[in-house]
This record gives structure tokens, sequence and C-alpha cells, in this order.
């Protein structure tokens, strides 16, 4: 579910609720083209080789797409549509990371592995499943996001009970809860060469953790800054990305390059509504949120140009690393539709759940 262009809980029995209603052949297509037309696309990931292409939704479906067949110059309408899709998750998927063997999916309270060569083989078996704990909660909340820290091999979590989860990958324990922020988290950002990962809540604030002792070494509220601060939005962190000792964040309050060492908004970009997603990538700061646009942002704070996308509101931004063959910019949001950017100044077509 989405609310003013941010993650909330879903009821995890929305879907098995409708998947029991008795449902005449002939309404099936009608209904799957309204399913279609209001679904999200909340989460993408790339396979290890960078040939493969998981996009998870709010219906709680994992599309795999072939990179390789869609930029092929023979490349048809049907290259760009699924070679395989599957339920993965009772409600939405709204986060997705992948190791050097597995992708890991994340929806309302769970946390799932499935094999990539399982997964382009067409086949779905889960290779395990794990439940946070949330106490004495009688709701389920959603987990937002995940990241992988590859110096000791484990998951860290964004939950919506206000903490960050952090699960060792070799024994599927949970090792450490993160505790301080008031409000649910919203995204997560590592900060490798410290061992330090960001964190960014609908509370506000960006708080810096020392993974070694699970300790909150920094707290920033940008929406007390009169430079970042936009009322109108409210105060959540919606988005946030580091490198070395630059951090941008940004949602209610501005996008903004922050010195961290010295706590300083350095640069505040002028862009109208909220940015749910945010990245360094060479020498600029590729953003997205509300509106049909990928913004390429300058370091000075000039907003280089803005390239124009399907989706009205951006979920998904991501860069695929793994293979420079097929070295793509994809977005995603609330459309069926994923976006590739084969040269990041345009779209060159658009992936579709069907």
């Amino acid at each position: 579910a989405c609310t003013a262009g941010r993650l909330v809980p879903a009821r995890a029995d929305a879907k098995e609720e409708s998947s029991s209603l008795l449902v005449h052949p002939e309404m099936m297509e009608p209904l799957h083209r309204l399913e279609l037309l209001h679904m999200t696309v909340f989460s993408l990931g790339f396979s290890p080789c960078g040939k493969f292409l998981a996009a998870g939704n709010s219906y709680g479906q994992i599309g795999i797409f072939s990179l390789t067949a869609a930029l092929s110059i023979e490349a048809t309408e049907e290259n760009q549509k699924p070679i395989f899709t599957f339920q993965a998750h009772n409600g939405p998927v709204y986060s997705l990371v992948s190791t050097s063997r597995q992708l890991i999916s994340s929806g309302t309270g769970d946390v799932k592995g499935w094999i990539w060569n399982d997964l382009v083989k067409k086949s779905c078996k889960e290779a395990w499943c794990r439940r946070t704990s949330f106490g004495t909660r009688l709701d389920i909340p959603e987990i937002n996001s995940l990241i992988v820290n590859q110096k000791d091999n484990s998951l860290l979590m964004a939950c919506g009970d206000n903490t960050v989860q952090i699960m060792d990958l070799e024994s599927g324990t949970f090792t450490q809860t993160l505790k301080g922020h008031t409000d649910y988290v919203h995204c997560l950002a590592m900060r490798s060469r410290n061992n330090e990962c960001v964190s960014g809540s609908e509370d506000g604030s960006v708080r810096l953790w020392d993974l070694r002792t699970a300790s909150q070494v920094q707290m920033i509220e940008p929406y007390k800054y009169e430079e970042c601060s936009r009322p109108q939005y409210d105060k959540w962190i919606g988005c946030v990305t580091t490198d070395s000792d630059w951090m941008v964040c940004g949602g209610g309050p501005a996008l903004t390059l922050w010195h961290l060492r010295s706590v300083t908004p350095t640069t505040v970009y002028p862009l109208p509504g909220s940015q749910h997603q945010v990245m360094f990538h060479q020498d600029l700061i590729l953003s997205a949120g509300e509106g049909a646009v990928i913004n390429h942002c300058q370091i000075s704070g000039e907003v280089k140009t803005k390239v124009p996308c399907t989706p009205p509101s951006v979920f998904s931004l991501l860069v695929n690393e793994r293979s420079q063959e097929h070295k793509v910019l994809v977005a995603a949001g609330s459309s069926n539709t994923i976006d590739v950017f084969t040269n990041f100044g345009y779209r060159a077509f658009s992936l579709r759940f069907s």
C-alpha cells in the first residue's frame, strides 16, 4: 500500500481473501487488466551475472526478465515480458537484493531466499523463509528495505516496527536489532569503510549506526534545518545514500547533500515533490520520486537534466553494475512497466508485467 508517496503496512490477508473468491472465467480477463492498471512495482534486483532482472510488485509477485533478450537487436515485444512470474509473498514485495547465489525478497513480516539458478530455469522453490520477531505487536509490520553487508555476510532490514534488524545469512539467525527510531524505517544505506549503516525514518531522522557495537553514533534531523525543511510535505525521510563522508537524503525535506563529519547541509536541490530513491553515479546524483522523471543532479546543486519516465511516481531506481554488456539504469513505480535506460539520458524501452 502507498500513502502520500510512502510505503505503509499492507494487510497480509488481503491477497488470501481475494483468491478465495470464485470468479467466472469470462470475468478473469477484465479483472487481470484492472490488476495491471493498478499495479505498483516496488522493488528491482539484478542477477549475479547481470543478465536477468527481478521485479517485485504490489500483488506479491516477482517477475524475472531476460535483459539479454530484451537488449538484443532482434528483440520483440514478447522479449519485454517476464520469462517467468511467481507468487512470492501474500502482500507487496517491498524490497529485493541479490547475493552471489540468491535473490532475497521482503514482504509483510517475512523475508525469503530464492536460488537464482532455479529462477532462470523457471523454478520458484523457496530456499528459506524467516519471519522477523515483532514482540507483542498485534499487527505485522512490513520490511521496507534490504541491504547486504558484504563484510560479515549479514542482511540488514528496515522494519515497520521502528527498528533495523540484522540477520546472519549463513545461519539464518537474527543477531542484532538497532533501536532508536520512533516511527517506521523506510530506507537503508551502507557506509562500508566505517562498518556503519545509515537509516532514514518516518520520524524525520537519519541515524548512523556502528555495526560492530550495534549502537547509534550520529543523528541528523533535516526537517529542523530551515534550508531543508518543507512543512507541506512533512518530515519523513524516504531515501538515503552515502559516499565516504558524504550523504544525500530526502523525502518530506528537500533532497540535500550533507557532509557527515561536520553535519552540514552543503547543497539543497530545487526539486518539486518528494524523492523516494537516490544514488551516487559517477559525478552525478540520480534521484526519482513524485513525478515521471529521473533527476540528474550535479554536486554543485545544478539539476543537469530531467529524463522522462513512464511511472507517475518512482519507487525503485537501480544501475546494473554486474555486467558491462548489460549495463542499464532501470526505474519502476506506480505502473506495471519498468523503464530501461541504455544511455542514461533517455528511455530506450520498457519491460512490463503482462
